[in-house]
């Protein structure tokens, strides 16, 4: 059962649409690059074990969690009968290497090493459960889940999971039974209610309303090259179609984001879809799905 369901998170929501809207520095182009390709991942590895997982879990995922004033981040936690099994998912592409205990891209670029941070959150998330007074015993793997990848020197190590060893690994999982009952609940429970909130908006460079570029969003590949068509938005790059009511609540979303204090009103939601025809057409799809407040000229929408 999965109790904290996966979601994009709030700081790729933004790097994504400002991506589309502005040009992003270098920093955060490779931020952006990070984080969509670590979610696209996470979500494969999600579906891969919906697909072939056949004991009772509590899943949490996504859990920014601190201990012993030490911030840590977890992918996926599944809490079963008597172990509460930790992955880190990574979603490399191409050839890295070891070398003195240090991780390189192949062309000699030195990155973070993965090994050194699943053993970290291992430790912190230990201490934790301990003091919650849940001390189930915890296994931590480190699953690489992009067939495109090659790591060479890799230690012979048991928690880390490469792509062709995951049909085996997942065997392993479940020749394990699992009867839950209320104590798992509960520490599921607690590691979400202690889950912090984050404040990407600090990480990203300023960006004003005025320099974006506006447009709807196509929904699938994210960009503005869309058209309306009757009830439908239409992506002129990716074929993508959308229901026009659904795209512009996407839209309002989107804004709302960007901009957290900003009064939602027709004539912003018409200016930032830009491709509507019609002010008429934007009212009628707010008071359709928002909450009117006020009158007259003073309406906007929440």
């Amino acid at each position: 059962m999965i109790l904290r369901p996966r979601v994009a998170s709030k700081e790729l929501l933004l790097l994504r649409s400002l991506n589309a809207r502005a040009r992003l520095i270098e920093k955060e182009k490779q931020q952006y690059y990070n984080l969509e390709k670590g979610y696209e991942g996470e979500v494969q590895f999600d579906r891969y074990m919906q697909q072939n997982l056949l004991q009772d879990r509590y899943i949490v995922n996504d859990l920014l969690l601190e201990k012993n004033n030490k911030k840590f981040q977890l992918d996926s936690v599944h809490i079963a009968q008597s172990t509460a099994y930790h992955f880190e998912i990574k979603n490399y592409e191409g050839d890295y290497y070891i070398e003195s205990d240090r991780f390189f891209t192949f062309s000699g670029k030195e990155i973070l090493n993965p090994f050194h941070q699943v053993k970290r959150s291992e430790s912190l998330l230990r201490q934790l459960m301990n003091s919650l007074g849940f001390p189930l015993s915890l296994e931590s793997y480190l699953i690489f889940v992009n067939p495109e990848f090659y790591l060479f020197n890799a230690p012979k190590d048991p928690s880390i999971i490469f792509p062709n060893q995951l049909n085996r690994f997942m065997r392993k999982l479940n020749m394990k039974s699992s009867v839950l009952n209320p104590k798992h609940l509960k520490l599921a429970e607690q590691l979400v209610s202690l889950n912090l909130v984050d404040d990407p908006y600090k990480r990203i460079a300023p960006y004003q309303y005025e320099q974006l570029q506006k447009g709807i969003l196509c929904a699938q590949c994210y960009s503005v090259d869309v058209i309306v068509k009757n009830t439908k938005v239409n992506c002129d790059h990716c074929g993508c179609s959308e229901d026009l009511d659904s795209a512009v609540v996407r839209s309002v979303e989107e804004l709302r984001l960007l901009f957290p204090e900003v009064r939602i009103t027709t004539s912003m939601i018409y200016d930032w879809c830009r491709v509507i025809e019609s002010h008429k057409t934007v009212r009628r799809i707010l008071n359709q799905n928002l909450t009117k407040y006020g009158s007259n000229k003073w309406i906007y929408y929440e």
